[in-house]
């Protein structure tokens, strides 16, 4: 069940944006306005009816409105800024009015429709996004009625007999093409409501004008009068009726809705049952992505200050580690070490990793901890008999008690860390015992590499190692808060480790756990960018989705078992208070985040300005770029594999949000997660640790990459 969660929440989120984008006109709007047609076909009796034209027992009857009786229609509503106060001048001079309203724009302020139907206004139908009619189906006719209604019933529980067309005016204006929507309305069951003067006020002439233009045509004579309380700036409006309204009230004038003006049944019908539920769930819904999209938006807005920001942190401490590192000068570190390969079921690679270490231009001791395989990795590496390399056996217990056992055995004071299928190179070792000279440091994090990068996922992994992984810690080790030093290639002081109780089974990231400890300790952790290690990066979707699920879900369990830090004053406290907001924010909250961004690309470019959309995520794409290219750089990495990048932004980081929000759910919901085991090929060491030659230098990882299969 967890697993169909998150894809669940993706399409919820998007139902919400479509949602939005319907009752805002942004989703199937149609804005064009026919020209005048012909009248031809258009009936007499109907060119010259009164303003209201009842067609629903299939003969044109035409009514006027009575003499000194004043029908104000509001159009286009209603408006949150300027219907409350159009409704509190009619309140103010004990008017009422008939609002024909959208059903968009009633969907998202039902509060202001039960308003008009509780102070006693009629409402009627102007469609649901305001289209012109003559140019749509009969079939889209009545789905902008259903929808309007099932709006008008979710938000005031009543349905509407009344209908005025949008872009509408007096019945002698209606012609060839207007004529047989107003026939197919009034079959329907619908009143057409059109007007016999225009007060013009959406042009806004002056408040002068538009009373002007409001009056009856003849003194006495009754009208309906078009006015609008939506679509713009309508103080003009406002400001007129405190003048139209004591005006004609003065010489007899009575302001009320239509049928009362005709003394004919309400035009409302109350809604109960079913399509009072249904309209309800509507109304509910458009409501509720109101609130998401505008909720989506402002996380949209922090994903990209965050991302901003991490890019120009990266960028600007990434400089400065650089001049910092490469130009210190420090005493040679020279002792053996003690290097311990954790393995469960390592066969495939296991032998490339142990000559790759005995290659080492390091004195070191090599410590094989089997992990209770079933493959025979122990009995390869005691086959192959190499000097100074020691098997040790224990019942399967986990790679945490694995790395204690080879920790209680180890004959030297460094430890040095790797995974059972990476390389290193012959320097590695010397690399990345060097920091250790500085007596305040406690671990030291080496650089990992992907060794299997010629397929499109390895490809993708690839730039995020080189990119995120490796910035990233040249900028953690310039703050002094280095989150993880990875279990492909660290080195430990052994003393350091166990003041901290040595590697925990606490969380599936012991790396990250013990790391954090040790900042909490008061010791150093840094970064050493020479220490190179290959690794045989995850080939398939399942299992990247089982390595990075592990990774993510041990990261929050780390961040909650050293949450404490925090409040803590010393050491603790400084790292609790930098390292682990810097770790939530970019390794937590800003993944979780950033498909926001690609989920408002497609929006945008299916729905929305799609030219400023794509610039604007081009824009971003190229941010991402610079950082990318910049630490290619650094690494001495070809630019060739950054080719992919787009189309890693676009799939790969929609995976690692999946896997991420996956992670949340999990830890939200008190799961539990089992270490999962991937499936090893040999890849890497297969090609480069049979003792032909481990790349030396950074130049030769070109070549490396040369090397792997397809």
């Amino acid at each position: 069940m967890r697993r169909l969660l998150p894809p669940l929440v993706l399409c919820v989120l998007l139902a919400m944006l479509v949602l939005h984008g319907y009752v805002h006109s942004e989703i199937l709007a149609d804005h064009r306005v026919r020209p005048p047609a012909p009248t031809d076909r258009v009936p007499k009796e109907v060119l010259e009816a009164g303003p209201v034209l009842d067609i629903r027992h299939g003969r044109p009857v035409g009514h006027e409105i009575p003499d000194r009786t004043v029908v104000l229609t509001f159009d286009d509503g209603p408006d949150p800024d300027w219907t409350p106060r159009i409704l509190d001048k009619l309140k103010e001079h004990s008017a009422h009015a008939v609002f024909f309203v959208t059903g968009a724009m009633t969907a998202r302020h039902p509060d202001l429709v039960r308003r008009m139907v509780a102070e006693g206004h009629e409402v009627g139908l102007h469609t649901f996004n305001h289209p012109d009619l003559s140019y749509q189906s009969d079939a889209r006719i009545d789905r902008e009625l259903a929808q309007t209604q099932l709006a008008l019933a979710g938000a005031a529980g009543v349905r509407t007999s009344l209908f005025r067309p949008p872009y509408s005016a007096t019945p002698d204006a209606l012609d060839n093409a207007s004529w047989p929507v107003t026939r197919h309305v009034g079959e329907r069951g619908y009143v057409s409501v059109f007007l016999d003067t225009d007060s013009e006020d959406w042009a806004r002439p002056g408040t002068g004008e538009i009373v002007r233009r409001a009056l009856p045509k003849r003194p006495g004579d009754g009208a309906v009068v078009l006015m609008h309380d939506s679509g713009g700036d309508r103080s003009q409006t406002v400001a007129a009726l405190d003048v139209l309204l004591p005006r004609l009230q003065q010489q007899g004038y009575r302001f009320t809705t239509l049928t009362r003006a005709l003394d004919a049944p309400s035009a409302h019908t109350e809604v109960t049952g079913p399509e009072l539920w249904k309209g309800l769930v509507f109304v509910a819904a458009v409501g509720l992505s109101e609130h998401v999209t505008t909720v989506l938006a402002l996380a949209l807005a922090l994903v990209g200050v965050l991302v901003l920001a991490r890019f120009a942190l990266m960028l600007l401490l990434s400089r400065r580690h650089i001049r910092r590192v490469r130009g210190r000068a420090h005493e040679p570190v020279t002792e053996p070490v003690t290097v311990l390969v954790p393995a469960y079921n390592e066969a495939e690679c296991i032998a490339g990793t142990v000559r790759s270490l005995t290659a080492s231009d390091h004195p070191v001791e090599i410590v094989v901890v089997d992990d209770g395989s079933t493959d025979g990795t122990a009995d390869i590496v005691e086959r192959l008999a190499l000097p100074r390399v020691r098997v040790l056996r224990q019942a399967n217990a986990g790679k945490a008690a694995a790395l204690n056992l080879g920790i209680a055995h180890a004959s030297h004071d460094i430890v040095v860390m790797m995974d059972g299928d990476t390389v290193f190179e012959e320097s590695t070792v010397r690399e990345l015992v060097q920091p250790f000279s500085d007596p305040a440091v406690g671990a030291v994090a080496g650089n990992a590499k992907v060794g299997n990068r010629g397929t499109l996922i390895g490809s993708w992994q690839h730039i995020e190692y080189v990119m995120g992984f490796n910035l990233d810690r040249r900028m953690y080790d310039l703050l002094g808060c280095m989150p993880t030093v990875p279990g492909a290639v660290g080195a430990f002081r052994r003393e350091a480790l166990e003041r901290v109780g040595g590697m925990s089974d606490d969380t599936l990231a012991e790396d990250t756990d013990v790391t954090m400890a040790l900042h909490r300790d008061g010791r150093r952790v840094v970064y050493a960018e020479r220490a190179r290690a290959w690794t045989e990066a995850p080939e398939t979707v399942r299992q990247l989705w089982s390595q990075r699920y592990r990774w993510s879900y041990g990261t929050m369990q780390a961040l909650w078992k050293h949450r404490r830090a925090l409040i803590e004053t010393g050491p603790s406290g400084r790292f609790g208070r930098v390292g682990l907001p810097l770790v939530a924010l970019f390794t937590v909250v800003a993944p979780l985040l950033s498909p926001l961004i690609d989920l408002f690309l497609v929006y945008g470019l299916v729905f929305g300005p799609a030219g400023r959309t794509a610039v604007a995520w081009l824009g971003m794409l190229a941010v991402q770029a610079l950082c990318a290219g910049y630490a290619f750089r650094l690494d001495g990495e070809r630019m060739a594999p950054l080719l992919a990048l787009p189309l890693q932004q676009i799939l790969y980081r929609q995976l690692m949000y999946v896997v991420l929000l996956q992670s949340w759910i999990t830890a939200l919901s008190g799961g539990r997660l089992r270490w999962q085991k991937l499936r090893r090929t040999g890849t890497v060491a297969g090609a480069i640790g049979t003792g032909t030659g481990v790349p030396g230098t950074l130049e030769t990882s070109g070549d490396l990459e040369a090397r792997q299969p397809a």
